[in-house]
């Protein structure tokens, strides 16, 4: 990574930290207090947090589509005015009505101010050059948990579960708005600091034909070019059309296929980051133990993304998120089959795993459609996702009630069609070797 760029990814992945911390991770720990101090159902607090989901996929799209026309620094520093003032509002409710209310600015911030908006950010700076950068700001992010939840803890017994609401309110203003004022503007009238990357005719079947069916149909030339050197291999060289690019059906099978298989596996991310802690409670593990073994779930995602950024930066994306599908899977499995023994593998798995898969979502879509248009495209390709992430925590909670193996049974059945899924976009050698 360029030194230039260091301070843009520990700025943008400190804040996206803080960010993360205090809304997603936020009813974990806070829902059980929040709900006796306001007298309403734990399910009431969950249900909020399920409408700030659904607002931040309406959200995204407005975000993606005013993040490549002007960048995303001046958005992401009104999120964090929004983040403290959603906060702020939570800490001051007093019923039903106002807790929904709350969290309705927060989904607001969380549309516009979590990872598809970093992601895009990068890439409006940085263009096709973003993979270390997106690498780089989701490894110091993938701590949120692990940060978030115990300091979420310490201020709530400390001050009690508003005084803690307020604290993160405070460090919105303290420390993520100055953090995103730091951020590089966008340079005016440029879409990317880097060209749209040239793709391959035979780098992705799914892909590459409709790009060049879309040059013919707007006269755009299509070239040939072979690098320079013995055994350099051919590229087919797409020249940019004039008008802005109108996704042919083959890619459009792309977008929803990967669609899917984001959308289920931000599904499974979500459901146990907000009941791992019960499911191990529900297998007969004790409450120091299921903690134990959540507390892992941070650390192997970040490791899961170190494994990104040192060996599988070399592959291509598509690839690196085969591999990392299967690890919630595996590890699922082996919770169903063996119980509580397996909970610490099956943290490693899941977390590991997830970690890859959250960079394979920001480096996957550039990798297969290119620069032009990531912000919106990344914002509609998340929407699925987001729909889904709004009932994991409700619909998955219902199905633990009954049954811990139908809680596993079910998160494996939908990595397993997310893996399909992308088992189903091929990838082929460029050249015979």
């Amino acid at each position: 990574m360029k030194p230039g760029r260091r301070g843009t990814v520990l700025a943008l992945g400190t804040a996206q930290t803080l960010a993360w911390a205090s809304s997603f991770y936020l009813p974990a720990v806070r829902a059980a207090p929040m709900a006796r101090g306001l007298g309403l159902a734990t399910s009431t607090v969950y249900a909020a947090f399920s409408v700030a989901l659904g607002v931040s996929g309406l959200v995204g799209p407005l975000a993606g589509r005013r993040i490549d026309r002007a960048g995303g620094r001046g958005l992401l520093v009104l999120t964090s005015l929004a983040f403290a003032l959603g906060l702020a509002a939570l800490g001051a409710a007093v019923g039903p009505w106002t807790l929904v209310l709350a969290w309705l600015v927060i989904g607001v911030a969380m549309g516009a101010g979590l990872y598809e908006a970093a992601f895009a950010t990068l890439v409006r700076l940085y263009g096709s050059a973003s993979r270390d950068a997106i690498t780089g700001v989701t490894l110091i992010a993938g701590f949120a948990s692990t940060v978030g939840w115990p300091l979420s803890a310490w201020m709530n017994e400390a001050w009690g579960w508003r005084g803690a609401c307020f604290g993160w309110a405070a460090l919105h203003l303290l420390l993520g708005l100055p953090l995103h004022l730091r951020l590089p503007r966008a340079a005016a009238g440029a879409r990317a600091a880097a060209p749209s990357p040239v793709m391959t005719a035979a780098e992705v079947d799914d892909v590459a034909p409709s790009m060049r069916r879309q040059a013919q149909s707007d006269n755009a030339p299509i070239t040939t070019r072979a690098d320079a050197g013995a055994g350099a291999r051919p590229t087919a060289c797409i020249a940019a059309p004039a008008t802005r690019p109108r996704p042919a059906p083959a890619s459009w099978r792309t977008l929803w296929i990967l669609a899917f298989a984001f959308a289920a596996m931000r599904f499974v991310a979500t459901a146990y980051g907000a009941h791992l802690p019960g499911l191990l409670l529900a297998l007969g593990g004790s409450l120091a133990a299921a903690v134990a073994a959540g507390a892992l779930v941070g650390p192997a995602q970040v490791g899961g993304r170190l494994l990104e950024f040192g060996f599988l930066r070399r592959v291509h994306p598509l690839l690196s998120a085969r591999l990392a599908s299967l690890g919630h899977p595996l590890g699922a499995l082996a919770l169903l089959v063996f119980g509580m023994p397996a909970a610490v593998p099956f943290a490693l798995l899941h977390g590991a795993g997830n970690g890859i898969v959250t960079i394979a979502k920001g480096t996957l879509p550039l990798a297969l459609f290119g620069v032009q248009g990531y912000g919106a495209r990344q914002a509609w390709l998340t929407m699925p996702s987001l729909a889904l992430q709004a009932l994991a925590p409700w619909l998955f909670g219902l199905v633990l009630e009954r049954s811990a193996a139908a809680a596993l049974a079910l998160s494996i059945v939908l990595a397993s069609a997310s893996l399909a899924a992308l088992l189903a976009l091929r990838v082929r050698s460029s050249s015979p070797r």
